[in-house]
């Protein structure tokens, strides 16, 4: 499958190209920054937020079977930022593949997008993909608004639309609540071959985390995609509770799904604005 992975220069891009070369399929890198020293393949340097930049990209690619969306800012900002950032590109990609026939995008979305559910509501529960969404920040607000769009464009024109909620993707878990939202590097290639694979998913939420013991959630639609996570963050348990963590952090990262992206430090107003605000 030739597979166009924008954002492919970034700490995800990097391990699911390889991952997804390793696995046989070709794979074409786009980002903002230059080709990187080996990377296979070929490469834009293209912002996605520039429509007819991204349209010659896929004139030049064609014919591409597959989008695997990665780009985006990874931290929060000013909600006009990260519409940009998260909305705009989405936007830019999907009207390319319309115009050239590419039925299928996978794209990384975020358990922020879910990160204001209080954990203490979920009792013995896990937190099923059709919980309503509830982002944390406006960084989660654009995860939320670019599903909105992958499910149009997958019911207007038929496209084949997966978003991962990608929890904590680590080498390995630092924290105790990466314990709960830890996604390996394997884990993440297996879920990305899964969603660019699976037969007919028209859209379809998934959430991004590996088979961890203290999860709260659920596997049960990446699993009906093919995604069968292999790694769990027990493995590191001991060593992540030994190294210890302030008792106001620990707080934090239990009180919401989404951790310390739901406390105050993150509360901040939504338009960046010059000059005098009286």
């Amino acid at each position: 499958m030739h597979v166009l992975v924008t954002g492919a220069a970034g700490s995800i891009g990097t391990v699911v190209c390889s991952g997804l070369v390793d696995r046989g399929h070709r794979v074409s890198g786009l980002d903002l920054v230059p080709e990187p020293e080996g990377f296979t393949g070929s490469w834009s340097t293209t912002d996605c937020t520039d429509p007819d930049a991204v349209d010659a990209v896929f004139a030049a690619l064609d014919p591409l079977e597959a989008v695997v969306h990665l780009a985006g800012r990874p931290d929060e900002s000013s909600l006009t930022d990260e519409l940009a950032s998260h909305v705009v590109t989405t936007a830019a990609l999907l009207d390319a593949m319309v115009a050239h026939g590419v039925p299928r995008i996978v794209y990384a979305s975020s358990n922020h997008a879910v990160g204001r559910t209080p954990r203490d509501s979920l009792g013995s529960d896990l937190l099923e993909v059709g919980t309503r969404p509830r982002p944390d920040t406006f960084y989660g607000t654009a995860k939320v608004a670019a599903e909105a769009l992958l499910s149009l464009y997958a019911d207007r024109h038929g496209i084949d639309a997966v978003a991962t909620r990608i929890g904590s993707f680590l080498a390995q878990p630092e924290t105790p609540r990466a314990l709960a939202t830890w996604l390996s590097h394997d884990d993440a290639v297996r879920m990305f071959e899964a969603a660019l694979t699976a037969p007919d998913p028209g859209f379809a939420v998934l959430y991004g985390v590996s088979a961890n013991t203290r999860g709260w959630w659920d596997l049960g639609p990446g699993r009906d995609l093919g995604y069968h996570p292999q790694d769990d963050a027990e493995a590191y348990a001991a060593q992540v509770l030994a190294a210890g963590q302030p008792e106001a952090d620990v707080t934090a990262e239990a009180a919401f799904v989404g951790g310390p992206y739901a406390t105050e430090a993150f509360v901040r107003p939504a338009l960046d604005r010059i000059g005098p605000t009286a």
